[in-house]
């Protein structure tokens, strides 16, 4: 469960560098045409529509913007590296899941606070809860396991 953790970490830090790419598609996917202004359309539409421009016209106008976005990759994936302590010696490592564990709490509110400040929707600031919640699962479960060894010894 932790390598699954583990490897789920890094491919979320990975989707952090082709933004641009990554959101080419799924404007294709979803029909939203770059020419038009995102006003035209709604709902998820509009939202997609409008990261779209944002991040096409700072790539633009300032592309070392998004030098923090590959921190933010750089970021999950050293976070990673972390549980590989955990994986070898559990017992000895269980507070790197704890941690993890907070972190993932930490989501909650971190998503649901910044994101009102920075005019997040609220069904989107809900899909990003949703790495905490769905996160702290395995984690919850390893600690568990990891409890279960310490008692055999």
């Amino acid at each position: 469960m932790l390598v699954v953790f583990m490897l789920c970490l890094i491919l979320s830090g990975l989707t952090a560098f082709p933004l641009d790419a990554e959101l080419r598609v799924l404007t294709r996917i979803l029909g939203v045409d770059a020419a038009v202004p995102p006003s035209h359309y709604d709902g998820l539409r509009y939202w997609i529509a409008t990261v779209a421009e944002g991040l096409r016209e700072t790539n633009e106008r300032y592309p070392f913007m998004a030098y923090g976005t590959d921190w933010l990759a750089f970021g999950h994936i050293a976070i990673a590296v972390f549980f590989i302590g955990a994986v070898v010696d559990p017992v000895r490592n269980v507070w790197v899941v704890s941690a993890g564990m907070i972190a993932c709490v930490g989501v909650i509110p971190l998503a649901l606070i910044a994101g009102e400040i920075r005019g997040i929707p609220f069904y989107w600031r809900l899909i990003d809860c949703s790495f905490g919640v769905l996160g702290i699962v395995p984690l919850w479960l390893s600690r568990q396991y990891i409890k279960q060894l310490e008692a055999l010894g």
